[in-house]
This record gives C-alpha cells, structure tokens and sequence, in this order.
C-alpha cells in the first residue's frame, strides 16, 4: 500500500465535494489516469483560481462551489493575465516561475476538457469559449537551466562519503554542549545515517522511502522494491539496486530497529520514529525525514542540501560511472530528457578528464 497515495486520496475525497460540479466532474474522469498526489495538486490550484475569482468581484458566489460555468466563459485574457501577476507577487506564498507555470497548465487542463471533451444533455461542449486555450506557458526548466541552477549546490565525488562519515561520527562533537541535541542525535544516529546513506547510494525520493517496507529490501540482491511516481499501479513495485557502501548501514539498522524503536508487530514500515508522547515507533514522514537532512547539512556547512539534492548528487556521480538511459532507470524518470540535466552538470567534469595525465 501506498501510504503517500493513500492519504492523499483521503484528502482528495475531502476537497472535492467543495469545488463546483464541473471540477467534480473533471477529476472523476481523470481518476484512471492520475495519481491521488497529482489530482490533489489540481484540486489545490483551482481553489486559489476559484478564490481569486470571488475575490475580484469576477464571480457572484458566494463559495467557490458556486462559481458558475458562464462566470468562466466571460473571462478575458486581461483577467488571466491578472491572475498569473497575483500569483507571482502574492506577500504569503509567493510562487516561483515554475509553479505559476504548473498552476496555469492545471486550468489549461481543466478548460480543455470542459470545452473539448464534457458534452451537456444536447451534446454541445459545457464551455463555449475557452480563454485558457490562448495562454501561452512557457517551458521553464530546460536540463540546461536546470543543470546551471545546481551547479556547486550538489555533493562531489569524495563530498559523499564526508557527509555520511559526519552523520555517523562527527556531529556529535558538533552539538556535544546542546544536551537535547545531542540525546536525540544519539538515539537516531544509526537510523540517521542509514537513510542518508541509502539516498546518496541508490537516488531514492523521499516518498520513496516514506512508503518502504521492511520487506521491500532484499540486502543479499541489493535491491529495493519501491512505488515510482507517476506509476498509478499500486499492486505493482519497481526494483531499484543501490550500492554495496549502503549494505553495511542498512545491517546496523536493522539489527537494532524492532528493539530500539519498540516496533509494533503490526508496523511494516522500514523506517520508524518515536512521536513525542508515544511509546512504539511508527513510519517516518516525509516532513521528519526532509527536516532530519537539513539538520545534518547546515553544521556539515551545506545549508542548502535538501533530499532531493542528495539525489542530484547521487545520479551526477553514477551518470559519470554509466550512460544515460541507466541513469535513467535508476531514477525513475519517465523520460531521458529529464536525465539530461546530469548530462549538462558532468560537462565539466568530462572536460577536466580529456585532460588529466595518465597514470
């Protein structure tokens, strides 16, 4: 089971009521086809779009639910061009390039099946005019750009094993005069250090992890079982190797996880934590993990490591070591041009090689 998916259908179930009939109708069609996690991103968007509207006087109301299809119709491209600066200027939450992008591609989404595709009782399109079907979204992160962004903010070659090294041993020096600190690092370390060392030694996404089960890990194969995002196919995980320098952290864990984590027999999940107030430990978050990697790099003096840079660092090193299309299985991206981005990051890399003297 899913666990990321299965509360974001939760979620789903919840908001969906609240929109208006036709974004109702919408997400029931695009059930099949989409994850929970990505119709709930839709769902998201069009409740800024519909609050916006309400808010501009550009709809009648009075909830968001009752935002009419011919309040939609009427709607010119001053007013999405209005909506697109309100995005990015916003005081609380501003968004970036990219997320106005995605925010502006939902609607898209959303307009086009209601033009082109949902017929009323007369078989005429629900919407008559669509204003989304002249927005032009530029593409925002080509590899390249991507590549320029992330230059010198990854971890290089000997870099990973510092970082896991500095888990495992030194940040306890670092935090030795913080009792708390020190408490909390001391009965984690070893936990700390294996999920840390499984990203950088495998390219794991952290929802990845998140819903990994102690019986998704083969340690004789090296391998893992994982649900890939994108893949809406819950009876079915991809195997993903990772790195023998993992093995070893991945057996200090394991022999201590039932005992130290007072693991219920119920709990699958691979990774635990103890909740405050609790006294079994249960799955880690996704959230706990992102903020257990930030803790680690700001004293490591890389306050800009997240989960999914460990990741980056991990596929620049192993595309240096194998081609493309590898790369691209071991990550699990649907499509190479992703993958590109490694490509772009090795550049120099590669160069300094042609040049370095033979031994």
């Amino acid at each position: 089971m899913n666990i990321i998916k299965v509360k974001d259908r939760q979620e789903l179930d919840l908001k969906t009521p609240t929109m208006p009939w036709y974004v109702e109708k919408f997400i029931q069609f695009k059930l099949p086809d989409l994850s929970p996690s990505s119709l709930l991103e839709y769902v998201r968007d069009y409740e800024t779009f519909l609050s916006w509207l309400l808010a501009e006087g550009l709809s009648q109301g009075p909830s968001i639910k009752d935002v009419k299809l011919e309040e939609l119709e009427k709607l010119h491209m001053d007013s999405i061009d209005t909506f697109r600066m309100f995005l990015a200027t916003r005081q609380v939450h501003t968004n970036s390039r990219t997320t106005i992008s995605r925010k502006l591609s939902s609607l898209r989404s959303l307009f086009h099946y209601l033009s082109q595709i949902a017929e009323d009782e007369d078989f005429y399109p629900l919407l008559k005019r669509n204003v989304m079907a002249k927005v032009s979204i530029k593409r925002t992160h080509k590899p390249k750009d991507t590549a320029a962004k992330l230059e010198g903010k990854l971890l290089q070659e000997q870099e990973i094993d510092e970082f896991i090294r500095f888990i495992q041993e030194d940040y306890g020096t670092e935090v030795a005069k913080n009792k708390q600190a020190l408490y909390a690092y001391m009965q984690n370390r070893i936990r700390d250090t294996c999920i840390i060392s499984l990203i950088l030694n495998s390219g794991l996404r952290v929802s990845e992890l998140v819903n990994m089960n102690i019986d998704d890990l083969d340690l004789k194969k090296r391998l893992l079982y994982v649900y890939r995002k994108g893949k809406n196919d819950d009876t079915f995980k991809t195997p993903v190797y990772f790195r023998q320098e993992a093995t070893h952290d991945l057996q200090q864990y394991l022999s201590l996880r039932d005992n130290h984590y007072k693991a219920p027999k119920k709990e699958k999940a691979l990774f635990l934590a103890i909740a405050n107030g609790k006294k079994e430990g249960s799955r880690m978050t996704k959230r706990a993990i992102q903020e257990m990697v930030i803790k680690y790099a700001k004293r490591f003096g890389k306050p800009f490591l997240s989960v999914h840079k460990l990741r980056h660092s991990f596929a620049t090193d192993y595309y240096l070591r194998n081609d493309l299309y590898k790369t691209q299985e071991q990550l699990g991206h649907a499509s190479p041009e992703t993958t590109q981005i490694y490509a772009h990051l090795t550049d120099r890399t590669m160069a300094e090689a042609i040049d370095r003297p033979k031994d």
